[in-house]
């Protein structure tokens, strides 16, 4: 029977291939496109140590890797860091104050250099640039948490490198609890415990028999960005676009080098015998050389000719190029093309303004995490540990004082500020927003707002100062003398 190309069979075939998912199909041009089933765990079990060392060194010498640590560093932690802010509340729901003064205090002494780590060389602010730092490179952060019956608070943090949990230590129990990478968990995927190696396994002098320890997980702060449901590790931000760094480095060095041997003055001497000119000097005995003055021209012997080599580099696809592939890399670590590059010369107001709403809601988002994994279960601990110690509030009420907290993380300002303070005094006067809502943008409390106007009034009041503004609202000041002769008129 001979093929009928309008059969129906055939035709329905030919719908259902149509109708299916083209990222799945096969055939040459999908050749290369290899992909994996395996767990979140196994995956990084393969490749963690690898992309963690690759990332230390790109953050060493990489430029745009190091420019992108460093503008976490500022953006999410800032000058000062991500402040505590008491606000617990008495049973009439009026402010706690002088417990919330004392806690604020004490919490300000504790965070100072040589107070808050073991080792006594960082603040809080330092432990707080630390963290994002190593939660960027690392993809992971272990802090240990100590308590220490020396210090005055009872309290102090270790940070410790991810190379102390031991990722070869896998094993099964018998009971369903697991160790995966050095993690031991039960079989509801909880930590209960971490195997950590006592020194680094990489140290001088201290790698041989390095035993591991287990500690208990209420000692230990392990923080990472979680990518998939059951992950246990965590890895590297730059891990996405490491490829892309690494080969646009090479493609750097390439250019300089081809730019610098353009620079130079280069040729060949050719001749029908292929010898016959020595020029000024002799190289290694063998290879022709001869200098060059300015405005000097120098004729060759008879039969002797000159062919200059003269790479054209940079070519002028170099910065295009260039920018394409950072973008990309860029959009890889989730920030903005002009702020990694530091490139200003394309960007206008409105493109500007865009990009840095996008920057921020990203650092707002690191921001959140920081808090929620570090700031406040050490301040939790701390707290704890402060209450039976230093602190003189009863232990009972604990949770009040524990749970009647913010956390005041950095704010930003705006390309144009006055648009800004114009769009604030709009939103307060259609009651869409409030002041919180403003002081917040800038890192402050509203009650620290209002603490500083009354301040500011009595130290003013105190020098005999009158002040030429008044806040919240068209109020002029009153005189005494005029308010008396009003009252006397009016009898």
């Amino acid at each position: 029977m001979a093929w009928n190309p309008f059969r129906k069979k055939e035709v329905r075939k030919q719908i259902k291939l149509q109708r299916s998912f083209k990222g799945a199909q096969g055939g040459r041009l999908f050749a290369d496109f290899f992909s994996s089933s395996a767990s979140a765990d196994q995956e990084l079990k393969q490749a963690l140590v690898t992309l963690r060392n690759r990332s230390r060194e790109l953050s060493r010498n990489d430029a745009y890797v190091a420019r992108y640590l460093n503008l976490l560093n500022s953006n999410v932690v800032g000058h000062n860091g991500i402040r505590v802010n008491a606000k617990s509340r008495d049973s009439d729901g009026s402010l706690d104050a002088v417990a919330n003064t004392t806690i604020e205090q004490a919490w300000r002494k504790w965070a100072k250099k040589g107070n808050c780590t073991v080792d006594g060389q960082m603040s809080l602010i330092d432990c707080q640039r630390l963290f994002i730092e190593a939660l960027a490179r690392d993809g992971e952060v272990l802090i240990r948490q100590i308590t220490d019956p020396v210090s005055e608070f009872g309290y102090k943090i270790e940070f410790l490198e991810a190379d102390h949990l031991n990722e070869t230590k896998n094993e099964i129990y018998t009971n369903g609890n697991r160790i995966i990478m050095g993690v031991e968990i039960d079989d509801k995927r909880k930590p209960i415990a971490y195997h950590l190696y006592k020194n680094h396994p990489n140290d001088l002098g201290l790698n041989q028999n390095n035993e591991t320890i287990r500690v208990p997980a209420e000692e230990i702060i392990h923080a990472f960005v979680r990518q998939r449901p059951e992950q246990t590790r965590g890895y590297p931000f730059v891990s996405a676009v490491m490829g892309n760094i690494k080969m646009l480095n090479g493609y750097y060095e390439a250019e300089i080098t081809a730019a610098r041997v353009s620079s130079a003055k280069m040729g060949f001497f050719t001749s029908p015998a292929g010898d016959g000119y020595v020029g000024d000097d002799m190289q290694d005995e063998y290879t022709p050389i001869m200098s060059a003055e300015p405005a000097t021209f120098e004729q060759l012997p008879a039969g002797m000719d000159f062919k200059a080599f003269d790479p054209a580099h940079p070519t002028t696809a170099f910065e295009s190029f260039s920018t394409a592939i950072l973008r990309s890399i860029a959009s890889g670590l989730n920030i903005s093309y002009h702020s990694l590059s530091n490139d200003l010369s394309s960007v206008n107001y409105s493109s500007l303004r865009a990009g840095s709403l996008e920057d921020r809601d990203q650092y707002r988002v690191l921001q959140k995490f920081m808090i929620e994994h570090f700031i406040e279960p050490v301040f939790r601990s701390w707290l704890k540990n402060a209450m039976t110690r230093t602190i003189n509030l009863p232990i009972q009420k604990y949770d009040k004082f524990a749970d009647g907290v913010n956390y005041i993380p950095r704010s930003w300002g705006w390309v144009d500020p006055q648009k800004e303070m114009m769009a604030n005094i709009q939103g307060l006067q259609n009651g869409i927003v409030t002041y919180q809502d403003i002081e917040s943008n800038y890192g402050r409390d509203v009650e620290e707002l209002f603490e500083q106007h009354e301040r500011e009034d009595k130290l003013a009041a105190q020098y005999g100062v009158k002040t030429a503004f008044q806040p919240f609202g068209m109020k002029m000041p009153v005189d005494a003398d005029i308010q008396g002769s009003d009252d006397a008129n009016a009898d």
